[in-house]
């Protein structure tokens, strides 16, 4: 596979295949994070305040679609750019086929057992009647 260097001596994937779609989403999800991330921290620390989020903090933004979205948004950009990254880390760290195929399967499990869990969690939760 061909490889490009752009901006900073990164290499960027010739043409095509999976590896060039990782490295894109590497970047659109990276400008994403901080977006989601920095508007999390605004609204949540200075908006809302630290010492004001407790269960009903939550009830009141989960009554309300939307934040379950962006939550969802930030859960799933999270989750897909750290374990993208873990994934490079074991391709350039792992040398045995066999403990590559095992670390990398293992990773992907507890990365899917999070992201259910999350998504459970977000889209089931019942906002209470009071």
């Amino acid at each position: 596979m061909s490889e490009r260097r752009v901006g900073g001596g990164h290499r960027r994937p010739g043409s095509g295949g999976f590896e060039r779609w990782a490295w894109f989403f590497m970047r659109i999800s990276g400008v994403a994070l901080l977006g989601l991330a920095v508007f999390h921290l605004l609204w949540m620390h200075f908006a809302i305040g630290v010492d004001n989020i407790d269960f009903q903090t939550v009830v009141r933004r989960w009554s309300n679609p939307l934040w379950r979205l962006y939550d969802f948004a930030l859960l799933a950009f999270a989750l897909g750019h750290g374990l993208n990254g873990l994934r490079t880390v074991i391709d350039e760290y792992v040398e045995s086929p066999g403990w590559k195929l095992g670390v990398k399967t293992a990773a992907a499990l507890i990365g899917f057992l999070v992201g259910a869990a999350g998504f459970y969690v977000i889209f089931t939760f019942d906002v209470p009647v009071s």
